[in-house]
């Protein structure tokens, strides 16, 4: 039992961070109809502005008088750099093609993803990166369970980032304009909603909580990788379509399936870590099977992001 529950929280960690990452996709989705394929690439560029920021502020000794401090400093920046990044992206690649055929705007993020994944080797070489990671190293135990500080802090902190996207969405004036043109484009320009400004503004939360969970995965993990969106970018999308493409609920729900079917793979089924990808995927495809518009099924009312 308590093998399952050190199981348990490691896949609530991981499920967690899918689900930032899942949101962006999802929250797109719901207002252009886009699969933004670049936004696994806005990831690991909040990863790695994430590690320059912390290895600055170390640099000048900052990290030992006020790490926390400094962790949140890093966190912000980068969120709003991340945040202008994919609104640079959405007015440079998807907004001339707005009127395009949907293969045409595919194409276009498809190209996007290899152009910033190229950019980040480029610009930080091919190896990894090291994160200063001793304030967040160590953890404690309940009975035999150990819980380090940094799951810890990603549970929390995804936990906060959620319940503001929901409060933003579902609270406020923008939250209202982005479900209103989520649901007719053409009746919220008519009574005064500015699309571009709602696409722009919905680009910009979303590469906001893909670069908080760089951060994270990077803390997490020790290290970053010019390639690191990927695989993750790949699986959030997969966790977006397993809630139900365009439901800010379900893309929530998808990431911590995935993130639970993949940790509990890896530790219960023999060689499972070596597969631990596929089993994720199969979930998926008996899931649409069964179910084509995903779990929460696809947003035709004002729960639309």
């Amino acid at each position: 039992m308590d093998y399952f529950l050190q199981q348990f929280i490691n896949g609530l960690t991981l499920g967690g961070v899918y689900a930032l990452v899942a949101l962006g996709y999802t929250m797109v989705y719901g207002i252009i109809q886009l699969i933004n394929f670049a936004h696994g690439e806005i990831f690991a560029a909040g990863g790695y502005m994430g590690v320059i920021l912390l290895s600055f502020l170390a640099a000048h000794g900052l990290m030992e008088t006020s790490p926390w401090l400094c962790l949140g400093l890093s966190m912000v920046l980068s969120m709003g750099y991340c945040a202008m990044l994919a609104m640079a992206v959405e007015k440079i690649a998807y907004k001339p093609l707005r009127h395009s055929s949907r293969l045409s705007v595919l194409l276009s993020a498809l190209g996007m993803s290899i152009f910033l994944q190229n950019g980040l080797m480029l610009t930080q070489g091919v190896y990894d990166k090291a994160y200063p990671i001793g304030f967040t190293s160590g953890g404690f135990d309940i009975g035999t369970l150990h819980i380090n500080y940094m799951q810890v802090i990603i549970l929390g902190l995804t936990t906060v980032l959620l319940l503001a996207l929901n409060t933003l969405v579902y609270k406020t004036r923008i939250g209202k304009a982005m479900r209103a043109t989520a649901q007719d484009k053409v009746m919220s320009a008519l009574v005064g909603i500015n699309s571009n400004r709602v696409i722009a503004v919905t680009f910009a939360i979303g590469a906001a909580l893909a670069a908080a969970a760089g951060i994270m995965v990077g803390l997490y993990y020790g290290s970053v990788r010019y390639d690191m969106g990927f695989v993750p970018g790949i699986k959030a999308f997969a966790a977006a379509v397993l809630g139900g493409i365009g439901n800010i609920t379900g893309a929530m729900i998808g990431g911590l399936i995935i993130g639970m079917v993949e940790i509990m793979a890896a530790a219960y089924i023999p060689h499972g870590g070596e597969y631990k990808d596929v089993f994720a995927f199969v979930i998926l495809i008996l899931v649409l099977y069964f179910m084509p518009t995903g779990i929460m099924g696809e947003n035709v009312d004002d729960t639309r992001v």
